[in-house]
């Protein structure tokens, strides 16, 4: 499977890691491309934003699926106070009860309960994910039900680091790149996802930094929005 915004080839380079990480990369950022500057000052300060890895990771960016970031913090919340996630055998053990009590739709209760079996019985191993080309790593999870590029490029970018995923199915970042770069239109997927390639190899970078813009844009603590 190939991605528009997937790099060449090759497992991922340094992972982005601290804060500092996402300084550098801003830097560098805008050396590759001078004329995001603007975009960089109304964005202000670039939040890293990293994820815990694993089940619990991914469970996040799963619950964060089509809703705002009040409400995921919130379901997240209470989903943590079910089960713990960090346990697979747990989490596939949910019952239909403490999802809702957590707040999780019914496919959402189905995608995270099915997740913990593949991870309990090896069928999906998520550590590994971090050694292998973004391409691959992506096919690996969108194999599973309930997950789409968008959640396994979340994934790849929140919570392993990958230095060079560009969501280009997010709704926020297609406004955002749309509105900075004077576009007619909204791009599609695939149209944002040839714009970001000249941003390689700090993809990542420039996604929170337009993530950041929207943000400032729309007056409220932006977060990835699936198209």
């Amino acid at each position: 499977m190939r991605h528009e915004e997937e790099p060449a080839s090759g497992p991922m380079s340094k992972a982005i890691a601290t804060q500092a990480d996402i300084d550098r990369g801003v830097a560098a950022l805008l050396d590759l491309d001078p004329s995001l500057a603007d975009v960089a000052a109304r964005a202000g300060p670039v939040p890293l934003r990293m994820r815990s890895g694993g089940l619990r990771g991914l469970c996040a960016i799963i619950v964060a699926q089509q809703v705002s970031k009040a409400s995921a913090d919130a379901i997240f919340a209470r989903l943590e106070a079910e089960t713990d996630l960090d346990d697979a055998n747990e989490v596939a053990g949910l019952s239909e009860e403490a999802c809702r009590r957590a707040g999780l739709s019914r496919s959402k209760q189905t995608t995270v309960i099915a997740l913990a079996e593949a991870v309990a019985d090896r069928r999906l191993d998520l550590p590994r994910l971090a050694h292998l080309p973004p391409g691959t790593a992506i096919a690996e999870l969108v194999a599973h039900k309930g997950i789409g590029v968008w959640t396994a490029e979340c994934y790849l970018l929140f919570c392993i680091g990958h230095p060079d995923i560009f969501p280009a199915g997010d709704l926020a970042l297609q406004v955002a790149v749309a509105t900075a770069l004077e576009l007619d239109e909204r791009p599609s997927p695939k149209q944002l996802g040839e714009i970001a390639v000249r941003w390689s190899p700090h993809r990542s970078i420039a996604a929170r930094m337009f993530w950041a813009y929207y943000g400032d844009l729309t007056r409220r603590d932006a977060m990835p929005v699936a198209g």
